[in-house]
């Protein structure tokens, strides 16, 4: 009987370290920038794989940077997973900057594959404006609480605190194998599958990780954080902005069109939103609103093209100020600010202008045409009536003074489907046959 208890005992034992190491781990990947709609993916896909009780949530990441704001959230999240964090920078060539590094150190184990770097802490973007609005005294205040917090969490990770607070106040940046030299972080591992079998045995929170043949699971992103990932760019805001100023200008320089303006409308909506989260600079918006000011003047007083190329020079001065390009997390390429230019160029020169001239030219159809015309009378015409003959059909017409059939009158007014006219002293035109 203490035979059968005791196997029974060892095959539950068994099954136990089997269920442990049998357990999957799951898998996010972090490409770009980090903003809102990266804190959401990785506090959902933390959510899942501590329902789902993974061995650990493997994090790849590759980033140039990103907000403060979103970096604090993610920190804060990984302090708070019940599921062991890991933060891996990979492939080779990939780079945890600024914010990455941030968020590689707040991990519970922070890889990184061969030829990939770390650091560049700076603050260089810390929310609507950057930097470059704010004077020395608050720059200096914001670093300082950039390196503090890097500091809380490289001491809270056991990770080294000099080289963390060096990243922020000097910038230094250092390869993988210089990483794992000073503690920066705790392994190099060339593949997902490797980091797992290293990372089997390590004790994390006072338990043991069983990753060693664990089955990598990923955890993609939802369709609307794929959207908000998508529209969190540089470029895609350009797009907006752009969309919302061609579809507005379109509507007010073609009324009735209704298409442009909807599409102009959602699209400055979605640009005011993105102006809340990015770090968007006040001189270049200012510079592309007199842009466009200056296009639309040289389209009511022309200049010979001078309003019109002082308009392309303050647009591309604006577009290219309108992020800070010294961080690469916000960087707006030439190839999307030249063909911006041109194109915004061309659309007011010969879109909007084409439609604001035609408002203003002459009306060609309807009746309104007809006045200062001559038709000849076919009857007699008074006060009472009569009928002339324009544009092809036959109209009643009144008259303060007779005319005679066959005489030509000039039509002086319309009242409903009546023609005012008075006599034509200078010719006279028998009647048209009938």
């Amino acid at each position: 009987m203490r035979l059968w208890m005791l196997i029974l005992v060892l095959a539950f034992a068994g099954a136990g370290r089997e269920g442990l190491r049998g357990a999957d781990a799951g898998l996010i990947k972090i490409n770009g920038a980090i903003g809102p709609a990266t804190a959401s993916y990785i506090a959902r896909a933390i959510g899942v794989s501590g329902a789902r009780h993974d061995a650990c949530l493997v994090i790849i990441l590759d980033t140039p940077g990103g907000l403060l704001d979103s970096t604090k959230e993610i920190v804060q999240t990984f302090y708070a997973s019940e599921v062991p964090t890991v933060v891996y920078v990979f492939p080779s060539g990939a780079s945890a900057t600024s914010a990455g590094c941030f968020i590689t150190l707040a991990a519970d184990i922070a890889a990184m594959a061969p030829n990939t770097s770390i650091g560049a802490a700076h603050p260089v973007q810390l929310g609507p404006g950057g930097t470059e609005k704010l004077d020395d005294i608050m720059k200096q205040k914001l670093e300082n609480f950039a390196s503090s917090s890097i500091e809380a969490i490289a001491e809270k990770r056991g990770r080294n605190v000099e080289w963390a607070k060096s990243s922020v106040r000097d910038s230094a940046s250092i390869t993988a194998e210089k990483a794992l030299e000073l503690k920066v972080i705790d392994l190099i591992t060339p593949s997902a599958a490797d980091l797992l079998a290293k990372l089997d045995g390590r004790q994390v929170g006072g338990r043991s990780l069983h990753t060693a043949g664990a089955k990598i699971v990923e955890i993609p992103m939802a369709a609307r954080e794929k959207l908000f990932q998508w529209l969190w760019r540089p470029e895609v805001m350009l797009i907006l902005m752009l969309a919302a100023m061609y579809g507005i200008i379109g509507e007010l320089s073609n009324p009735g069109a209704v298409l442009p303006g909807v599409v102009g409308g959602i699209a400055l909506i979605l640009a005011l939103y993105m102006m809340a989260v990015l770090p968007v600079n006040a001189a270049g918006l200012a510079l592309i609103g007199l842009a466009v000011i200056l296009f639309v003047i040289d389209l009511f007083a022309p200049t010979h093209g001078v309003l019109t190329f002082g308009g392309v020079i303050a647009f591309f001065l604006g577009a290219l100020m309108l992020f800070d390009r010294n961080d690469p997390a916000f960087r707006l390429s030439l190839g999307y600010i030249i063909p911006a230019t041109l194109m915004t160029a061309g659309f007011f020169v010969f879109v909007a202008g084409a439609g604001i001239r035609a408002q203003f030219h002459p009306v060609r159809v309807g009746k309104e045409v007809m006045l200062g015309k001559t038709a000849p009378a076919l009857q007699p015409i008074d006060l009472q009536g009569g009928k002339v003959f324009v544009e092809g059909e036959y109209w009643n017409a009144v008259s303060d003074s007779r005319i005679e059939p066959g005489q030509l009158v000039e039509i002086i007014g319309i009242q409903g489907l009546t023609l005012k006219v008075k006599p034509n002293p200078f010719s006279t035109a028998p009647p048209p046959e009938t």
